[in-house]
């Protein structure tokens, strides 16, 4: 069967592919176009699949707030390169992926695969097809959804790369967005002293006192200096501790006090944080293969 240009034009409207893979496709199918697009999705799976082990430490992270400042999503969205992360298509399926979550109950990341999205396929096909489209290990590596009956939320996306999200025990857009911006800059781990493992504390109360000792203070100055080691440690790692980024001359917990609020809970991504990038030295593969 003759394939027409129209033909080949319509599969790639359909199916988003190169124009020789569409072709090539259509004669494969003697002309069927419907035959066409199940084995291409099916070839594009099986790409999909082999990429599925490659590292993906570049991306996105998507945020967004409902109209009634109750729920907030937060999504990291990982790609093999930068260049990719900034494709339109990439950055669709963010955003697509981020919307959907909004609107529904979804708790863990089996749940999040299975979530229709609004062209109808679930996150997983989507993303699927959309490796084998671009050619790169796509993965939804982690996502976070608060939502609240009494207080408010807020959000924070720095770029694209770094997102915050936050609870308020009461609605404050202004004061949640300060919050937010501030988790980003400074990143605390934890909001208040009370959300820190004993463990935690007795691992640094460790090491700093076996500096302290090294100092030859007698014992009670040891004591103190490590009960102030530990002080500030613990204004380091604390939400409520640290000096607002906006005016240092008060801590985060004097402004929330000052406006009556408090913060319930937090989080923070930054793409590609924890992941292990594969360090590349081209140099080196080129001498390899000139030495065979």
């Amino acid at each position: 069967m003759s394939i027409s240009a129209a033909m080949v034009k319509e599969l790639r409207e359909r199916t988003g592919s190169g124009m020789m893979e569409c072709k090539k496709a259509l004669v494969e199918a003697n002309g069927d176009m419907e035959l066409a697009i199940e084995n291409m999705r099916k070839s594009g799976l099986a790409k999909a699949d082999k990429k599925s082990g490659r590292i993906a430490a570049e991306g996105v992270i998507g945020v967004k707030v409902s109209a009634d400042n109750k729920t907030v999503v937060m999504v990291d969205v990982n790609s093999e390169t930068d260049f990719v992360a900034k494709g339109d298509d990439f950055v669709g399926f963010v955003n697509d992926v981020t919307q959907s979550l909004l609107n529904a109950n979804v708790e863990n990341e089996e749940q999040l695969s299975a979530m229709t999205l609004a062209n109808g396929q679930t996150v997983d096909e989507t993303r699927r097809a959309l490796i084998a489209k671009l050619g790169e290990n796509i993965t939804v590596r982690r996502f976070e959804r608060f939502t609240t009956t009494t207080g408010g939320q807020a959000c924070y996306l720095h770029g694209s790369k770094i997102g915050v999200i936050v609870e308020l025990a009461k609605e404050d857009a202004e004061l949640g967005k300060d919050i937010a911006m501030h988790i980003a800059a400074s990143k605390p781990e934890f909001v208040s002293d009370d959300q820190v493992s004993a463990d935690v504390i007795a691992k640094e109360k460790e090491i700093f006192s076996a500096q302290a000792l090294e100092s030859g203070k007698p014992a009670e100055i040891v004591e103190k200096m490590i009960g102030g080691r530990i002080s500030k440690f613990l204004a380091e790692i604390t939400l409520l501790g640290q000096p607002f980024i906006k005016d240092d001359s008060m801590t985060v917990g004097k402004l929330l006090s000052a406006k009556g609020n408090s913060v319930l809970r937090f989080a923070r991504f930054e793409v590609g944080e924890g992941i292990e990038k594969k360090e590349e030295n081209f140099a080196e593969e080129v001498m390899a293969q000139v030495r065979g």
